[in-house]
């Protein structure tokens, strides 16, 4: 940090606000600390009284907070995101498009560890919408040096892959079919309040119905079903209903029975612990499997379920593992609050 005339500041990084006072109408800094100070500002800065200031002096392996930002920003930025300019040595990220926002936990907390710098994103595996805030980053110190944020960047890349820490997974574009289970609604006897919940989550999505059956507790009938909804080329299949443990649901046995890759019958989320979660394979070259879902019937009645929380990666292409689905155990529970604010809440975000 030196002192210099201000008419000789042009082009000098200020080490701290400049603030101007007008009585009755302002009290705010005209200019902040880490300005770049430019040939319009000289005038301003002498009708505030200051004719020398206090300005950073570039020391070799040290960086100004705005180019440390950029280092930041671009650990941080994936495809589909736009970016502030970098100010007081902060960027933010904001979504380009709809889609799935994945975070690297791991590269996110390695990069906070070291100090000096920092990284805040909303939560990962939720959907963002286009313009959504996604993360902001800052420099705290007005220099810092440039081997250590060459450290960070190594290190998150090195957990990344050389990948961004931020992802958006655009929504794809989804054929559906249903099938809707339970002999009281194959008989007339109660009128079918379970299709029209799943088709409202459906409408969210860019997603194509191109089939719907409602079928007796039929395991054999129902497997036929959902084959031949994949044989027409449904991307996804959801089965509603038909999924406790009772000996007359039999819905988990028919979408085994479909040769279906079983990734978890149950989940440690409430309202849902009866889903059931499948990717079928079979003939589908060398596409992306097919997601078959089970659906207990807490989704027909309850504001939001498991089906929430696992509808948005499977319309990203984003598959689902066992383990991350035991991972929601925390923050699996949903208070059912009385006026609902999901996904702004801490329902299904335990990490």
């Amino acid at each position: 940090m030196k002192l210099i005339k201000t008419e000789d500041a042009v082009g000098t990084v200020l080490c701290h606000d400049i603030t101007q006072i007008i009585k009755g109408v302002t009290k705010d800094a005209v200019f902040r600390k880490g300005h770049v100070v430019t040939e319009e500002d000289i005038p301003v800065l002498l009708s505030v009284g200051k004719e020398w200031l206090y300005v950073w002096e570039k020391e070799e392996g040290m960086l100004h907070e705005n180019d440390a930002a950029e280092i930041l920003c671009a650990m941080c930025r994936g495809d589909h995101m736009e970016r502030s300019e970098a100010k007081e040595g902060k960027i933010e990220l904001t979504a380009a498009c709809s889609g799935l926002l994945k975070v690297n936990d791991q590269a996110l907390k390695a990069v906070n560890g070291f100090g000096q710098m920092m990284i805040a994103s909303r939560h990962g595996n939720f959907p963002v919408r286009k313009g959504d805030k996604l993360v902001g980053t800052r420099i705290i110190p007005l220099v810092i040096e440039e081997e250590k944020m060459e450290a960070a960047r190594k290190r998150a890349m090195g957990i990344t892959g050389g990948k961004p820490i931020l992802e958006i997974l655009p929504f794809a574009r989804k054929k559906v079919g249903i099938v809707t289970t339970g002999n009281e609604v194959y008989t007339g006897r109660i009128k079918d309040t379970f299709t029209p919940v799943i088709l409202e989550k459906f409408s969210e999505y860019d997603a194509e119905i191109i089939g719907h059956v409602t079928l007796n507790d039929d395991d054999r009938r129902v497997t036929a079903a959902i084959l031949e909804l994949l044989e027409k080329g449904a991307d996804v299949v959801v089965c509603a209903g038909g999924m406790s443990v009772d000996p007359d649901d039999k819905t988990p046995l028919a979408i085994r029975n479909t040769g279906s890759r079983i990734v978890s019958y149950g989940a440690p989320v409430l309202p849902g612990a009866m889903f059931l979660l499948a990717y079928y394979e079979k003939g589908r070259g060398s596409g992306r499997p097919a997601a078959v879902m089970g659906l207990p019937g807490c989704v027909m009645y309850a504001k939001r379920t498991i089906f929430d929380l696992v509808l948005p990666r499977v319309m990203a292409d984003d598959p689902v593992t066992a383990e991350e689905l035991a991972a929601l155990g925390q923050g699996g529970l949903c208070l059912n609050c009385p006026q609902c604010t999901f996904p702004n809440c801490g329902f299904g975000k335990g990490r």
